[in-house]
């Protein structure tokens, strides 16, 4: 993306055209956009296109609301044609958004803008404890739903999270604001509460300006978004706290629990609540491959005061699958000096990991005993009902009407892994689609025979993938580790490392490191790519089916 504003605005001015003429022309593959629909678009100000997400500032909620639910789809599909690659959708709220009306084409029917709302000040938190809020008579969760989101539970804080003492004083205080279109984007308001809660705020106004996006976060990873049932529902009311009072609440915050269960998700939730609460304050994110790679790369290039520079200047650190530590003396010796200097500075620190301090038994005596000195929260697998919730918000976030007794289906096969859940998910609602079926039980059950985990016993792994695919798309193993981008081994790449993430438990950095060292920002954009890709294009759908196959069926021989 460029550094200047003009191109982000003259992309966003072409697609918001070729909506307009796409939606009023039949046999598009678009619903047409009804004039209030058409209105509220014109309501939109892009802010950036960052790592395959598309930013997008509206003046208030309820436009937030119908860009997300009805215009998300046809504005990521045509965004994607422009771009020539994937794109999610990112929304945020900006009062003072003033965007170029779009000129509507002389045949499609224009309508006047929607009133817009007056800007309501939003500022932080401050917590009374209250009974959670349950799905009461939805028939779909029934009346004792213990289900709900991560964002319902801010105005339920208990008394303990409620910290004494100075707030955290941002590093740098004077952060300038940054282009949107290098940094990441600008937010001037504080999360809203739910509306039926009990949270109050502070008659405090949010911050003139907005601190820099930290570009290790995930935007689309946050509080609203992140499923809370009796599994997770510590960790998740500890990380708002977290969030809302850095270095106040509890710290360091371990959370632990089994691959997949939605660790990452969480620690990107805290870091972008906290930017939007805290929007001066330095956050960084990163594997501990990423410190320990970083680390590594500063002795040998001799910048070991830059390194400490970077972790040590900031006010939230959170490192991810810290238990990959085990075995790195120097990097360990490293980062007990970047804990201290974090602590002793007043700093946050968030850390994760696949079990417990006291399991970390390769790591430093001195290193566990820090882990321990702060909450520790456990997360286990959802039950069913959490299963079928999760599948439930997935299900509405990409537009896809689904029956319960097929959630309940998927739900019952994959019990142990959320990002297996949800995969399942996209293999099933895209093998309908494909065959132009009915998304029903008997679809379901077809879609699902490929993927059912009961040959969870087969070792896979990136080479076996990486081999078998290169067989099948006829090229050279070595050509997906390489830099050749043309277009077939590019797409055969690409497919390798989704399936890698499928069918292994190997974050992705080490994902990256399977395919020559790639970043895993790529090994992100492929993953995402496909998923796409696997919803709308048969050949693709197709070729995952048949390599799956084989790859099990090599692990059976």
């Amino acid at each position: 993306m460029s550094d200047s504003q003009a191109p982000l605005h003259e992309t966003w001015r072409k697609v918001v055209e070729e909506l307009f003429v796409l939606t009023s022309t039949p046999d598009s593959g678009l619903q047409p956009l009804g004039p209030q629909q058409r209105a509220y678009l014109q309501l939109v100000k892009p802010v950036a296109l960052v790592e395959g997400v598309a930013v997008l500032a509206v003046p208030h909620a309820k436009a937030k609301e119908i860009i997300e639910t009805e215009l998300g789809t046809a504005i990521t599909q045509v965004l994607g044609m422009k771009m020539g690659r994937a794109f999610a959708l990112a929304v945020t709220i900006d009062p003072s958004v003033s965007p170029e009306p779009v000129p509507v084409p002389a045949h499609v029917q224009a309508s006047p803008a929607p009133r817009q709302e007056a800007p309501v000040e939003e500022p932080r938190a401050e917590y009374r404890f209250e009974e959670p809020h349950t799905a009461g008579n939805n028939p779909f969760y029934g009346e004792q739903s213990h289900v709900t989101t991560a964002d319902s539970l801010r105005h339920q804080v208990a008394p303990e999270f409620q910290m004494s003492g100075p707030e955290l004083t941002p590093t740098t205080a004077t952060l300038a604001p940054q282009e949107a279109a290098s940094a990441g984007w600008e937010t001037t308001h504080a999360p809203a509460a739910p509306a039926d809660s009990g949270f109050k705020r502070n008659p405090q106004a949010a911050p003139k300006h907005a601190g820099e996006q930290p570009v290790s976060l995930n935007p689309l990873h946050t509080f609203d978004n992140y499923v809370v049932s009796d599994s997770n529902k510590l960790p998740a009311s500890a990380a708002i706290a977290v969030a809302e009072k850095p270095a106040r609440a509890y710290n360091p915050l371990f959370i632990w629990g089994d691959s997949g269960l939605g660790k990452t998700h969480l620690m990107h939730a805290i870091g972008n609540y906290a930017h939007q609460l805290h929007p001066r304050l330095k956050i960084k994110y990163v594997s501990s491959e990423e410190f320990t790679n970083d680390y590594i790369n500063s002795v040998r290039d001799d910048r070991q005061e830059s390194f400490k520079r970077r972790y040590r200047e900031v006010d939230i650190l959170m490192v991810d699958d810290i238990q990959f530590l085990q075995g790195k003396e120097g990097t360990q010796e490293e980062f007990f000096h970047t804990f201290n200097a974090l602590e002793q500075g007043g700093k946050q620190i968030v850390l994760s990991s696949d079990r417990p301090p006291k399991q970390l038994t390769t790591l430093e005596d001195r290193l566990r005993t820090r882990f321990q000195a702060g909450l520790i929260a456990d997360i286990y697998p959802p039950d069913l009902e959490t299963r079928i919730a999760i599948l439930s918000k997935k299900s509405r976030a990409d537009g896809i009407e689904t029956d319960r007794e097929v959630l309940e289906l998927i739900a019952s096969r994959f019990d142990s892994s959320i990002r297996e859940l949800e995969g399942a998910f996209i293999r099933v609602s895209a093998y309908a689609s494909v065959n132009k079926l009915e998304l029903n039980r008997e679809t379901a059950e077809i879609a699902l025979r490929s993927i059912s985990p009961d040959q969870s016993n087969i070792e896979i792994t990136p080479e076996t993938i990486i081999e078998v695919t290169a067989d099948y798309f006829q090229i050279r193993a070595q050509d997906l580790k390489g830099t050749t981008k043309t277009r077939n081994i590019a797409h055969a790449r690409q497919i390798a490392m989704y399936l890698c993430r499928e069918l292994t438990e190997l974050s992705l950095p080490k994902i990256g490191e399977s395919f020559g060292g790639k970043d895993h920002t790529t090994v992100m954009y492929a993953d995402r790519k496909i998923r796409k890709d696997i919803g709308e294009k048969r050949d693709t759908y197709n070729e995952i089916q048949q390599i799956t196959n084989q790859i099990k069926g090599q692990g059976n021989s």
